[in-house]
């Protein structure tokens, strides 16, 4: 049997390994890469669910799909800091204003809801 001494070091040691790990996992989060989420509705203001919302990306043009899920949410992950992503949601014969996630808007997980109105 360890003695009290020894069992307790190794105690210390465990919780500093754990402290040690958590801070190292923040570390490696890249400051240079966001993501961005929201909701979207319906002129209601009711969520839409299977609603196609697309980012597209205004350096490349490259445009990347998302259908809305529960209580119409949706997620775009590993987004560039540096570059401004045009968003949009369409629904049936509804679309909503683009809307800009700019480059100089510095919230790591900023928040962009989207509501739709009946095509023109």
């Amino acid at each position: 049997m360890f003695p009290r001494r020894a069992l307790s070091f190794l105690c210390v040691f465990f919780a500093l390994s754990l402290a040690l790990a958590a801070f190292q996992g923040r570390k490696r989060e890249d400051p240079n890469i966001r993501m961005v989420q929201g909701t979207v509705t319906d002129s209601q203001g009711r969520p839409v669910d299977g609603a196609i919302v697309q980012l597209k990306n205004t350096k490349n043009l490259q445009v990347r799909s998302f259908i809305t899920k529960d209580q119409g949410s949706y997620y775009f992950h590993n987004l560039d800091t540096n570059t401004d992503y045009e968003l949009k949601a369409e629904y049936q014969d509804q679309v909503s204003p683009v809307k800009t996630l700019s480059s100089f808007d510095s919230r790591p997980k900023p928040v962009i809801n989207l509501k739709l109105e009946p095509k023109k």
